[in-house]
């Protein structure tokens, strides 16, 4: 198995790139960079990737464990080295859970079993990164 995109410069510094799935997304640098601030950047959308694995992983254990979840956030920050290329030293996702009837413990059992068996990406940035993850549980 694998996953190609194909990634067509449109003009400036702005690129369109397709997803295996159909979907298209812009990517562009912002001015001070010699862009026009009209696309996603490049390293931001690895950190979308993450938060998207990990969440993908998540909503389907919350289905499966039938836990009663209202809303679902992840934020996530990337630590960029001061030389360049500058590469993430470190990524922090912060997991928030909303709702009037969390079960913390099946919660966090779904996101250590994103964290450590089933997210791709998550492994994949372990590689070159220190990942620190953090749940928030909001009772409403």
């Amino acid at each position: 198995m694998s996953h190609k995109v194909t990634t067509k410069w449109i003009e400036n510094m702005q690129f369109e790139s397709t997803n295996p799935s159909g979907g298209t997304l812009r990517i562009d640098a912002g001015p001070e960079n010699g862009g026009d601030n009209m696309g996603l950047r490049p390293k931001a959308l690895m950190l979308s990737a993450l938060a998207g694995c990990s969440g993908l992983d998540i909503a389907h254990l919350i289905k499966k464990m039938r836990l009663e979840v209202e809303d679902f956030v992840m934020e996530t920050e990337g630590l960029l080295t001061d030389e360049d290329p500058s590469t993430y030293h470190t990524v922090i996702l912060d997991y928030h859970f909303y709702g009037s009837n969390l079960d913390k413990d099946k919660l966090k059992r779904a996101v250590d079993l994103s964290i450590e068996k089933y997210c791709g990406v998550m492994d994949m940035f372990k590689e070159f990164a220190k990942v620190e993850t953090n749940i928030h549980y909001h009772n409403n």
